[in-house]
């Protein structure tokens, strides 16, 4: 079904905010009382699409031998049969009007008849999908099939399919269904690890309901995350092929003819395609189409840590060579992290020997293993390297890691704190018993412009414990040549965040 979710409102749980004024935008078009409520087609007037030349001069590019002209004809005609139209409907009840008997404006329309109950309307919205298995398995979008009664699946050839869900993924935003058929056409899903920066890509949809469509673009960027939603597993890949409302489900493929994703999201002020489009990797998505066709969910390793991207400013405060791995700011108690020897302050910067980008990365990495799988980790503690084995538990359906940005001191650094008292604890709703709480905080200070909040509970500062204003002002004094490194309890979740005093 059709949302759109603007990125300067906050995450479930957290407060992060994005470009101001643009949104992201689950590219499944919607319709209302089975009437199509989208842009029209404009008429073009006589002589449209002829293009005039100068007297004198010839349109070169329309004499062209067929032979030397770049086309994906090939490509397309090989994976336009796989391509298929979702239509998704449900039955909603109209609210009925506020308005109360005793109302005279009520009375002078309606006297003692009461109006009669709103009717049921039909709801209903388009997406794409593509063929995965000759007998009928079809993967999708989650946000296409959420919430849907009934689901139609439309072949290229005009035929109709009534869909049962066999699986949907809301942390993936991935869901295969199942129609009853057989010896269909399929694609097949490209190793997107393989994919390049700068590849040509075609994107293949039901784009506003029009009938299929394909639009051409390239590989823009690998591993981006739009913090769509809370609990989320994001890797996309970034494409400036046009990606519209109803492109949602639909492949995004490279010039053989085979997936490399799954067309998924748009960045856009106004709802429609500025070229900033999101596609879920075919890697991705094979690994949770699998899992939904055998077992019907998907199941994730869970490592039993909380880290944080680093930044330039927690690299020099950590004494990194480079800005990248994730920060471990907690560890679960008797999790799998803690049996493996996993530290607070510790940088993971490889996984079974791949690079660790960043936080988000590291996530998706440990997610791809099943639970009770053995992973090993190589860690920066302090100046030391170390290599630790960890015995992945089983992360919760719905719950995610938490990533945390740099988000937190006395007068000189624009802030006001008080030791934690249990009382002060209650307030702030923190089972912390020791620490400094942050209980104003000034807009245009150093602290604020580090990224401290009203309401953090400083424990740590280079890792060393503050109790009071004096451990505080002690430890910023001990003036290393770059910022302290302090460790917040923020709402339950710990973080690091680097804090330049001058």
């Amino acid at each position: 079904m059709d949302a759109m979710h603007n990125l300067e409102a906050p995450h479930r749980g957290s407060r992060h905010r994005a470009r101001r004024g643009l949104f992201v935008v689950l590219a499944a078009a919607t319709f209302v009382g089975l009437g199509w409520h989208g842009a029209q087609a404009e008429a073009l007037g006589p002589g449209a699409g002829v293009r005039a030349t100068e007297p004198g001069t010839t349109d070169v590019s329309a004499l062209a031998p067929a032979s030397t002209r770049t086309s994906y004809a090939d490509a397309v005609d090989r994976a336009t049969p796989a391509v298929v139209t979702i239509w998704a409907e449900k039955v909603v009840k109209m609210e009925p009007a506020h308005m109360l008997p005793d109302d005279p404006v009520f009375r002078r329309f309606f006297g003692d008849r009461l109006p009669e109950a709103p009717p049921e309307q039909r709801q209903g919205g388009v997406g794409s999908g593509v063929i995965v298995d000759p007998n009928g398995y079809v993967l999708t979008n989650h946000h296409v099939v959420e919430g849907a009664e009934t689901l139609t699946v439309e072949l290229s050839d005009r035929r109709r399919f009534e869909a049962k869900v066999v699986g949907s993924d809301a942390a993936s935003d991935l869901a295969v269904l199942k129609i009853e058929a057989s010896d269909l056409p399929t694609l097949p899903l490209a190793d997107s690890d393989r994919v390049q920066v700068g590849d040509v890509v075609l994107a293949l949809g039901n784009p506003l309901g029009v009938g299929l469509t394909v639009t051409q673009g390239i590989v823009s960027a690998k591993g981006r995350a739009t913090s769509f939603g809370d609990g989320s597993f994001e890797d996309f890949l970034q494409t400036d092929a046009a990606i519209n409302r109803g492109n949602s489900g639909g492949p995004l493929i490279d010039t053989a003819g085979t997936v490399v994703g799954i067309n998924s999201q748009i960045l856009s002020p106004t709802g429609t395609s500025i070229g900033i489009g999101f596609a879920i990797p075919a890697n991705m998505a094979r690994n949770v189409m699998d899992q939904l066709i055998q077992d019907g969910h998907v199941r994730r390793g869970l490592l039993g840590v909380t880290v944080q991207g680093v930044t330039a400013d927690l690299a020099l405060s950590l004494g990194l060579d480079e800005v990248k791995g994730a920060l471990v700011s907690d560890v679960q108690a008797d999790g799998p992290g803690d049996h493996a020897g996993v530290e607070r302050g510790d940088v993971i910067v490889a996984l079974d020997g791949s690079a660790v980008a960043d936080s988000n990365q590291l996530r998706n990495m440990v997610a791809e293993h099943q639970p009770g799988s053995r992973v090993t980790l190589s860690v920066r503690r302090g100046k030391a390297a170390r290599e630790l084995t960890a015995t992945l538990g089983e992360r919760p359906s719905g719950r995610r890691l938490a990533e945390a940005g740099p988000g937190s001191s006395e007068d000189r650094l624009g802030m006001t704190v008080e030791p934690l008292t249990p009382e002060l604890a209650r307030r702030l709703g923190t089972k912390d018993e020791q620490g400094l709480a942050v209980t104003d905080i000034d807009p245009a200070g150093a602290a604020a412009r580090s990224g401290l909040r009203e309401g953090d509970v400083i424990e740590e500062v280079d890792q060393r414990p503050v109790r009071s204003t004096m451990d505080l002002r002690d430890a910023l004094d001990q003036d290393a040549g770059r910022p302290a490194l302090v460790l917040v309890n923020r709402e339950g979740n710990r973080l690091y965040v680097p804090l330049r005093t001058s």
